[in-house]
């Protein structure tokens, strides 16, 4: 829920209100960068000095200070704390837009630093080695260790026909 420009004027004196106006859209859109930081200081200078009146009232009433310094410390203090609020509202605005700058000028830098990598890449040389020495004629074969043995064919039919033989003569 917003507060309109009415009741910050009623609230706010004269060169309060210039300033917290420099806060809303437009206006905060054109100042630069240092201005707004000057800008938000002066503003979390006031909302602060008034937080602390409203506290120093506020403990006044209660009699847990005295309270020498402070006007009429009786009256209701609703006024100081929407005053407050008002120059919250605006720190925060003022705070988002200073959030702003900061992203975009984060942004800008890793562009630059991302664009700077990318044209040291492109400027050095490719570094590609040799494929070593290599035999034109493939893999050489690794012989096996083990025995190799020779068995003749005729052998190789005979056993078979034995075991032919006893598997018949058992089934039988």
């Amino acid at each position: 829920m917003g507060v309109d420009i009415a009741s910050e004027r009623r609230l706010l004196s004269e060169d309060e209100l210039e300033r917290v106006k420099l806060s809303h859209y437009p206006d905060l859109g054109k100042l630069e960068p240092d201005e707004s930081l000057a800008l938000a200081r002066w503003l979390r200078e006031r909302r602060n000095r008034i937080r602390d009146i409203v506290a120093a009232r506020r403990r006044a009433r209660r009699g847990k200070a005295s309270s020498s310094g402070l006007e009429a410390p009786e009256i209701s203090e609703r006024g100081l704390s929407e005053k407050k609020q008002v120059f919250a509202r605006a720190v925060r605005r003022v705070n988002a837009r200073l959030e702003r700058d900061r992203a975009d000028r984060r942004r800008e830098r890793i562009r630059m630093n991302i664009d700077e990598a990318l044209r040291r890449k492109r400027s050095s040389v490719r570094h590609h080695p040799a494929a070593g020495e290599m035999p034109n004629n493939g893999m050489r074969s690794i012989g096996s260790g083990r025995r190799t043995g020779a068995t003749e064919r005729a052998e190789i039919g005979r056993v078979s026909q034995a075991v032919k033989d006893a598997q018949a003569k058992r089934d039988s």
